[in-house]
């Protein structure tokens, strides 16, 4: 048996695909339009549905947290199978969802369940969490999981150019960019997370330039392209989301390139037209 079960939220934007194929457990979210909840599962809403509704409606949906009985529901049945659970999640300064986590280890005293705050969200949390699941199946100790996922998390860039900034904002995701609120009509932001924080990065004035500017931005980060392993998301736009990644597999020819869709939780505050590309050398 597995002795290494790996959780997470659904704010990792990981496709069910690779948690499945990598045994990783994913606590789901919650979406609320009006009276109506949604599990962010990908059964109960999906994401086109998710999209196709934001857009139709006067109102933004907000997004809550699982709740401590979803931890304890979920690590109770992985513990019948592993001797230990390493819960790797989205930054508590974006949610809620890590302090449901340490209720619920509380509630389980003699258990062993390490809980990790990020710090991150959406696909650098990813990446985190699927180094964690890869080093689980290939039989890696606990300590040798956290020493490498606490050393991979120093390393990630993520730069994302949203559409609009009326979702952060309304949604209290600002963070630190709360300086961008007066000049929301006429800017373009790069924005970026530190110390688990939505902050400014850079400034543009229009789309095209801001898109070019994130690419200039990773030239000036990157030192060796032939390790660099980036993926690109889009908050429902394939079109723009396809382009940055091929002008970035242009430019980097890097180790490794994917395309992740941004979730429905990410999504809710993010908008629609957004853009995210996070990287790190290897």
């Amino acid at each position: 048996m597995s002795k290494i079960a790996i959780v997470t939220d659904s704010t990792s934007d990981i496709s069910k695909e690779t948690a499945d194929r990598l045994k990783i457990t994913v606590v789901p979210l919650k979406v609320i339009f009006g009276d109506e909840s949604f599990l962010d599962d990908g059964k109960e809403i999906t994401l086109g549905e998710f999209y196709r509704r934001m857009k139709e409606s006067e109102k933004l949906p907000t997004t809550t947290q699982p709740t401590p009985k979803d931890f304890i529901e979920t690590y109770t049945g992985l513990l019948k199978e592993n001797e230990s659970i390493i819960s790797i999640h989205i930054s508590k300064k974006m949610s809620g969802t890590i302090n449901s986590a340490e209720l619920a280890k509380k509630e389980m005293p003699g258990k062993d369940i390490e809980i990790i705050d990020t710090g991150l969200v959406s696909y650098p949390l990813s990446f985190v969490v699927i180094k964690a699941a890869r080093m689980a199946n290939e039989g890696n100790s606990k300590e040798e999981i956290l020493r490498n996922i606490n050393d991979l998390k120093t390393k990630i860039n993520v730069l994302f150019v949203p559409s609009t900034l009326e979702n952060l904002k309304k949604g209290g995701r600002i963070g630190k960019a709360k300086g961008l609120i007066a000049s929301l009509l006429e800017i373009k932001p790069i924005l970026t997370v530190h110390d688990g924080e939505v902050s400014q990065f850079k400034t543009t004035r229009r789309w095209n330039q801001a898109k070019t500017e994130l690419i200039n931005s990773m030239k000036t980060m990157v030192k060796n392209p032939e390790n660099l392993v980036v993926s690109v998301g889009d908050s429902d736009s394939k079109e723009e989301g396809q382009e940055m990644y091929d002008r970035i597999k242009e430019t980097f020819n890097p180790k490794e390139i994917s395309r992740f869709d941004i979730g429905v939780i990410v999504g809710t505050h993010l908008g629609p037209g957004g853009l995210c590309t996070t990287f790190y050398e290897e």
